[in-house]
């Protein structure tokens, strides 16, 4: 007998909804282009195999097909790029210097800050949407 998963876990804890959306907030005020956070985002959402995240970035980014080849085209600027590698590595297990170091030439403490946290809570309710089994398209 297969139990059946539950709805998203941030609607059955009382406040979690407005803690995540407290800091999607700080991050989306932190000064970085919201077409940058949600390619990181997507990014993410692939490397994690989750179909809802994916689905959720990709509507806010014209080429979301074109995320995936990020290292083969010339299509992303030297920031975007960076940004991505970024989000590869902090969504992997290790950031490397060299990803940092470059990353740090094209945003300042507070920006690579929000950055990790689009990451690290991107990450989070990837893992969650999978771990139920959520569905894109819902």
């Amino acid at each position: 007998m297969r139990t059946e998963r539950m709805p998203d876990p941030v609607t059955l804890v009382p406040g979690a909804a407005e803690a995540l959306a407290t800091l999607n907030n700080a991050v989306t005020q932190a000064g970085l282009d919201g077409r940058l956070l949600a390619l990181c985002r997507l990014r993410a959402g692939q490397l994690n195999g989750c179909a809802a995240g994916v689905e959720r970035a990709a509507r806010l980014v014209t080429a979301p097909e074109q995320v995936a080849v990020w290292r083969d085209t010339r299509w992303f600027s030297e920031e975007e790029r960076a940004a991505l590698a970024l989000t590869e590595a902090v969504t992997g297990a290790e950031v490397p210097d060299r990803v940092w170091d470059v990353a740090a030439t094209h945003f300042d403490q507070k920006e690579l800050a929000a950055l990790l946290l689009a990451v690290a809570i991107t990450n989070a309710e990837n893992r969650m949407d999978t771990s139920t089994r959520r569905q894109a398209g819902r």
